[in-house]
């Protein structure tokens, strides 16, 4: 499982201006199972993208079709972890 650290590289305006592409991009990969949840970091730097992807070059060819990638707008971080407890609803996590 991955953390994606998303830290804009330039103005809100121009995030703006790519934020309905990159919405579509994430709606995508919850579709095909990729990622589990999203959402802005608060202040808004940047965002968070909580992945299943187990395999972090797969991961990468992943966020190469982001928008935010695409245009240069935004750095990735990739942190992996391995979950060893969760509340129960999120039991699945474990593996």
């Amino acid at each position: 499982m991955f953390i994606i650290n998303l830290t804009y590289k330039t103005e809100l305006e121009k995030v703006e201006q790519f934020l309905d592409d990159h919405i579509k991009f994430l709606n995508e990969q919850y579709a095909l199972g990729n990622f589990i949840a999203s959402g802005r970091k608060v202040p808004r730097t940047g965002g968070i993208i909580l992945s299943n992807i187990k395999d972090e070059s797969a991961l990468e060819e992943i966020i190469e079709k982001d928008p935010f990638k695409a245009h240069d707008l935004a750095d990735f971080e990739l942190i992996q972890f391995v979950p060893s407890k969760t509340s129960e609803e999120l039991k699945f996590l474990i593996e």
